[in-house]
């Protein structure tokens, strides 16, 4: 059966070998299931938001299982693929603090904008608009925008973590450990989290697989023995929670009810709604696609013209999972750039993504674990992932001044605006304007999206 459906034969694979590439992959992004929650909830304390106005974190895990679950089941149905899919990275990070504390929509607005994001997508992906808007956009500001999410995501976790605060002069400083007001409990955060760089930095370079969750692990276990010592004290008023699981409630599977089918479309016909839409969409367009060809080619699945065959599959099965994601209760669904590490391991099918998302699926049951873990253990997670997206830079060309500064724009602007889409809307702006004043707009055949592009980020400036 497995052989009918996969055709392990014909890529040269086995069923051994997928099923070792399918925990690989899995215990390299498991690591979002203890972070995504975190991430996408993280304005609850912020705003002060108390009863149902507040996102529940443990129906947002349960939401996230079942999402990464479906898509990358989708994606071992649909395209026969070893790539894997979850609630991705930065686009939770713009969920929460772009969306909701930034631009003020709810929660529920802000999945409804995921919701129609998916639906688009479901769309472009059975025409060749996908393919054809990515062919569209100059590489330099593909590789530009994923730089940019890696230092912002980066910057969140060194926040998160109490490593960066905020300071009245300068905007931001490194945690004062002897400031007034400071608690002991702060301060081992601030240290457990420098740690967990180190270990995580150290695992990765040893070529550990699924470094990253061990690396929140290992600083987790650090914080509990901290905790059972008295060097860390809980405190609910100052944000200090347990570290120990609460098995007591159960596995808290009506926490789902709490989260899914909870979108709300009154803000949809607004300028602003249209806005975050289309920073969904484009950031989850290139990061799906960056990310297909750049493990695709690892693993020689490219044809000789460049491209990767039953490629609408795959965008479908990415669409299709955003949809249900939105619905269940968690932003953007995207293929993970850790499925690399399957691949790494002789994965070249879809049983590789099926054994992912069964084990996705049996996490469900472990959620106490899962949503114990503190903030500053899951940051170094995010300075890494910070650290993996940034590498794009190097595709770069730094010589070429028409190409450079438009890219360094968009870099700098995410985590300087503290928004994604402000990026992705001076890099495009930047791209256009710099090579058309200098003459090198036709020179570089900038499309005509690229132009209609432009005139609409200069023109919500003008409006908003």
């Amino acid at each position: 059966m497995l052989e009918k459906l996969f055709k392990l034969k014909e890529n040269n694979t086995s069923v051994k070998t997928e099923l070792l590439a399918g925990v690989t992959t899995f215990m390299t992004m498991a690591y979002i299931l203890a972070v995504n929650p975190s991430t996408m909830t993280a304005f609850n304390d912020i705003l002060g938001l108390e009863g149902s106005a507040r996102m529940n974190p443990s129906g947002v895990f349960i939401a996230t299982a079942i999402a990464a679950f479906i898509g990358s089941l989708l994606m071992a149905l649909l395209a026969n693929y070893p790539f894997a899919m979850a609630p991705g990275m930065g686009l939770n990070a713009y969920f929460a603090y772009t969306v909701v504390l930034k631009m003020g929509y709810t929660w529920q607005v802000a999945l409804a904008a995921v919701f129609v994001e998916g639906a688009i997508f479901i769309l472009l992906s059975l025409t060749n608009v996908r393919e054809a808007i990515f062919n569209s956009i100059p590489k330099t500001l593909k590789f530009a925008v994923s730089c940019g999410i890696g230092l912002f995501i980066a910057f969140i976790g060194l926040q998160n973590s109490g490593i960066v605060e905020v300071n009245g002069a300068t905007l931001v400083q490194f945690h004062s450990f002897h400031a007034e007001g400071v608690t002991q409990t702060a301060n081992v955060a601030v240290i457990l989290a420098i740690i967990g760089i180190f270990i995580t930095s150290v695992l990765l370079i040893k070529k550990v697989k699924g470094g990253i969750l061990f690396g929140i692990l290992a600083t987790w276990i650090l914080g509990i023995i901290c905790q059972l010592s008295g060097l860390y004290v809980v405190d609910i008023a100052n944000k200090h929670y347990s570290l120990l699981p609460d098995f007591s409630s159960g596995l808290q599977l009506s926490a789902l009810g709490d989260v899914a089918f909870k979108v709300d479309f009154s803000g949809i016909f607004t300028l602003d709604f249209i806005v975050v839409v289309f920073a969904f969409l484009f950031v989850d367009m290139f990061d799906t696609l960056g990310t297909l060809i750049g493990v695709s080619a690892k693993a020689n699945m490219l044809d000789k013209e460049g491209k990767l065959p039953r490629i609408r599959g795959a965008l479908l099965s990415d669409a299709i999972a955003t949809l249900i994601g939105s619905l269940l209760g968690t932003s953007t669904v995207t293929t993970y750039v850790e499925s690399a590490t399957g691949v790494s391991e002789g994965g070249r099918t879809g049983l590789t993504s099926l054994v992912t998302a069964v084990l996705f699926g049996l996490s469900i049951f472990l959620s106490p674990i899962f949503l114990a873990i503190p903030s500053f253990a899951t940051a170094p997670g995010l300075i890494i992932v910070g650290f993996y997206m940034i590498g794009s830079i190097v595709n770069i060309d730094f010589d070429d001044m028409s190409e450079a500064i438009p890219a360094f724009i968009c870099i700098i602007a995410m985590p300087f605006t503290y928004s994604i889409s402000e990026g992705i809307s001076f890099g495009v702006i930047s791209y256009v304007l710099i090579n058309l004043i200098t003459g090198k707009a036709k020179e570089k055949k900038i499309s005509i999206v690229m132009y209609i592009l432009a005139v609409l980020f200069v023109l919500k400036y003008v409006f908003l």
